[in-house]
């Protein structure tokens, strides 16, 4: 099943710069990892707020319950709030066949 993930990531006061560049470098490692096992198979930045780090990702899972899991194991998520949008095929959709 499919799931498009709108991520918002807010840093919270006093996280050094430091920690914030490990936590990023570590996330992409991670989504390299899951988009290699083809639970994440798109990435996309839409438009964002000051100061806002928005991220829209189309996953893969099971349920809404192994997506929870792969999402808690992403070094930013502790940081996100997180709106996730089951997909279920359209009839007419051209990528079905």
């Amino acid at each position: 099943m499919e799931f498009l993930v709108d991520m918002v990531t807010t840093v919270p006061e006093g996280i050094t710069a430091e920690t914030v560049a490990d936590t990023k470098r570590r996330e992409a490692e991670r989504a390299a990892e899951l988009a290699a096992q083809g639970r994440l198979l798109r990435l996309w930045k839409p438009p964002e707020a000051p100061g806002e780090w928005r991220t829209l990702g189309l996953y893969d899972a099971a349920d809404e319950d192994e997506l929870q899991q792969v999402l808690a194991s992403m070094p930013l998520h502790k940081w996100m709030a997180v709106t996730i949008t089951p997909f279920t095929p359209h009839p007419s959709d051209p990528g079905r066949g």
